[in-house]
């Protein structure tokens, strides 16, 4: 944009210029042309005033020789049947039909130009006075002329570029600025502001933008307390089901009843917690991808148990950062351990595998038949809500990473969730080397 800018301001000005030194030189040509012949009349004036004195040869011999123009070589007197006074560029042909028509002009000659002015003495004789004017005459100056009009010329048209780059400059950089802000806001960082800078049109999208941030922020805070409330209200019913669990007789059935209460108290307490924090505190939140599956599988190992389910965990002995909350990790590990759960029978084995790559979680179930359309929201296939895989895959998106859906060694479906957008036999090589 800034080039098109400079290229736009060079194109007008070349004009601009143009438009006006054409003219200035044709003139100034002119000026200079027309300065020669008033000397050369001046020349000749000098000598027909002397004529109209004395027209004796002798006293013309010394008035032209006494004369610039004469001494130089460039100044004749042709009197009737006489040969030229001084020295005459022009052929006697010429000089006759000037003295004939009684009128002063010019003729060219060889190297330049002449000026013949005709006087008619007092015995009625016709006498020519011819001056010649050299190119070089008629050309002094006109060239150190011109040269400082094209000088003249480029410096306008480098310095009104130069103008137009240093503004488009201002508004290049407060376009760039905009657009910058733009692709961070739309990358999750609502703290973003800008600065207006640049022009009037430009502030005004600039405060706009300010203004969008703003609402949006408040908008995505409003949405958060919004889910905390409705959490809350899950505390309701799940005071009851705890209030039966503890009138069951004392057993494994009572104690598992009691252990199921307290761990959902737990999750709806993360759930409220995590929804009331402020978009700028969770942006800034990380958390440990082998903790969390840690304590999500002692909550899934015991389903597994009760289905009969093999499983196993490949990986795991190095802590694995990730930029994300304790509550959305745990919604992602039990969206993929819930898929296994969920669509696949009892007794179906699963292997979980994480790594500085991510998490992959496979299993030796039928596999999914659709996995573009199993990743759509509210899409599924086996009558479920279709969430659990767009929770992985917008997580993934949070941290500009990937969703992975396919075959699993096991016979099954894997269902990976990368920290980096890779390809999927680099992911499983990350896995191998584990």
């Amino acid at each position: 944009m800034r080039w098109a800018l400079n290229r736009l301001a060079l194109a007008i000005t070349s004009m601009v210029a143009l438009a006006f030194l054409v003219p200035l030189a044709v003139a100034t040509r002119q000026i200079a042309h027309d300065k020669a012949i008033s000397e050369a009349r001046q020349q000749a004036t000098s000598i027909v005033t002397v004529l109209g004195v004395n027209a004796d040869p002798t006293a013309l011999t010394s008035a032209v020789a006494s004369t610039s123009a004469g001494s130089a070589g460039l100044l004749a007197v042709h009197l009737p049947g006489l040969d030229p006074i001084g020295t005459s560029h022009l052929p006697p042909e010429t000089v006759e039909r000037a003295a004939k028509q009684r009128r002063s002009g010019t003729a060219v000659a060889a190297g330049g130009l002449a000026y013949l002015q005709p006087t008619v003495l007092t015995d009625g004789r016709t006498v020519v006075v011819e001056v010649f004017v050299s190119d070089a005459e008629m050309y002094r100056g006109v060239y150190k002329a011109w040269l400082a009009l094209f000088g003249l010329a480029v410096v306008l048209v480098l310095g009104s570029t130069f103008f137009a780059d240093r503004l488009g400059a201002q508004l290049v950089r407060a376009t760039r600025q905009l657009a910058a802000s733009t692709r961070r806001l739309g990358g999750g960082e609502l703290s973003e502001r800008i600065t207006p800078s640049g022009p009037s049109e430009l502030r005004d999208a600039a405060q706009a933008f300010n203004s969008m941030a703003g609402d949006l922020r408040r908008l995505l805070d409003r949405e958060r307390e919004l889910a905390a409330d409705l959490s809350h209200r899950l505390r309701t019913p799940l005071t009851a089901l705890r209030l039966d669990a503890e009138a069951i007789p004392p057993g494994p059935i009572a104690e598992r009843m009691r252990q199921a209460c307290d761990l959902l108290d737990d999750e709806l307490e993360a759930i409220i917690t995590g929804a009331r924090l402020g978009t700028e505190a969770r942006s800034t939140e990380t958390c440990d991808l082998v903790e969390v599956l840690a304590d999500r599988l002692a909550f899934w190992s015991v389903l597994a148990e009760d289905q009969e389910r093999p499983w196993q965990v490949v990986g795991g002995h190095e802590p694995v950062t990730v930029p994300m909350s304790r509550s959305d990790v745990i919604l992602v590990v039990d969206a993929m351990l819930g898929n296994v759960f969920s669509h696949t029978p009892d007794g179906v084995a699963f292997r979980v595998s994480v790594s500085s790559t991510g998490l992959l979680v496979d299993d030796a179930g039928p596999g999914i038949a659709d996995p573009e359309a199993a990743v759509r929201r509210g899409f599924s296939g086996a009558g479920s809500t279709g969430l659990g895989l767009d929770i992985v895959r917008r997580a993934a998106d949070t941290v500009q990473g990937e969703l992975v859906v396919g075959r699993s060694p096991l016979g099954g479906a894997r269902v990976g969730f990368l920290l980096t957008a890779v390809e999927e036999r680099r992911f499983q090589a990350g896995f191998r080397s584990s």
